[in-house]
C-alpha cells in the first residue's frame, strides 16, 4: 500500500475533509450507522487526538466551556 500505510492499517478516519489511515479506533462518544452510498459507516461527532505509537484514532467528548 504505497504511501497509504501497511495492510494493517484498515481503519479510515475523516475529519473535515482529510483522511486518516489507522490500525486501531476507539470511539469514546454516541455513534450511529450512515449508508454513504453502496457502504455503511460509523458516524460520530468528538475531538480526534492521534496515538502515533499505536496507530490509534481515539474519539473523545468535545470540550466544555
Amino acid at each position: 500500500m504505497d504511501g497509504r500505510g501497511t495492510a494493517d492499517h484498515v481503519w479510515r478516519v475523516f475529519e473535515d475533509e482529510k483522511e486518516y489511515l489507522f490500525k486501531n479506533v476507539k470511539i469514546n462518544v454516541n455513534s450511529w450507522g450512515e449508508k454513504t452510498g453502496e457502504d455503511w459507516s460509523i458516524v460520530c461527532r468528538g475531538l480526534l487526538a492521534i496515538d502515533r505509537d499505536t496507530s490509534t484514532a481515539i474519539i473523545n467528548h468535545e470540550a466544555t466551556s
